[in-house]
């Protein structure tokens, strides 16, 4: 039936792996799920369904709908998550909510921003280093959302408060956060930049504060694009505000 590749006899606990990797196509869950098993010790016999016949056989064989399916001590575990949870590790949900994305981004552009000032100046203890961070923040948050335009604007008309008076305005959001963005990196045009960012920040903030602090409304936030799994809340005001203490740092210096 499939191709079996065995394990030479060892004292690890073994495990049984169907998955499948044709000519066209490799399973990443099945590569997952193999990786896994080894990680926890087990010898792995691996049965790659190389072809459409087998992986249908297969499914009929065990009644099951998807591959791949593991095995330990003759019992059926399932496939990846079944795996992880058998494990012990967490399985995120498809609609769980999360803050990975925005920490993530914020993470990298801080890196960023201090390797910068290091290649400018030495150190990456400057105060370009924490305009740069803002800067490349923006203009990174900009570009996830530009993605995909309409999702984010869909979503973001679920609580910005002037894109609900005039939709145009969730379109032109991102092109705007890039723009002042992008400025506030450069250094140059403040006349442009500063203004940009203490109108979309200070509408921005007034839109969170509302929604969750005054409303108490359970929302996803538009600010890393239309498919976001962060919640509405204080990370959300924290972009708005940095926008704004950005501008009024310009305007101070």
């Amino acid at each position: 039936m499939a191709t079996v590749a065995r394990h030479p006899s060892t004292s690890r606990p073994r495990a049984v792996l169907y998955r499948m990797a044709t000519p066209s196509h490799i399973c990443p869950f099945g590569l997952k799920a193999r990786h896994l098993l080894h990680a926890r010790g087990y010898a792995v016999e691996d049965h790659v369904l190389a072809t459409r016949e087998e992986q249908d056989a297969f499914k009929r064989r065990y009644d099951v709908a998807t591959t791949p399916q593991a095995f330990i001590d003759g019992e059926r575990v399932g496939g990846y998550d079944d795996l992880r949870r058998f494990f012990g590790r967490p399985v995120p949900g498809r609609d769980e909510t999360s803050y990975v994305p925005i920490l993530a981004v914020f993470a990298t552009t801080a890196l960023l921003a201090l390797a910068a000032s290091v290649a400018a100046f030495g150190t990456p203890w400057t105060a370009r280093a924490g305009e740069w961070f803002v800067g490349f923040s923006m203009a990174v948050l900009a570009m996830l959302k530009l993605q995909d335009i309409e999702r984010f604007s869909t979503m973001f008309l679920g609580y910005d408060l002037l894109a609900r008076r005039w939709v145009p305005y969730a379109y032109l959001y991102p092109f705007a956060e890039a723009l002042a963005g992008v400025l506030m990196a450069a250094g140059r045009l403040g006349w442009l930049a500063v203004p940009v960012a203490l109108f979309i920040g200070t509408v921005g903030a007034a839109s969170v504060v509302k929604a969750v602090y005054i409303d108490g409304r359970a929302l996803r936030c538009a600010c890393v694009g239309g498919a976001s799994p962060v919640p509405l809340g204080f990370l959300s005001l924290t972009e708005n505000l940095l926008m704004v203490a950005m501008a009024a740092w310009m305007i101070a210096r």
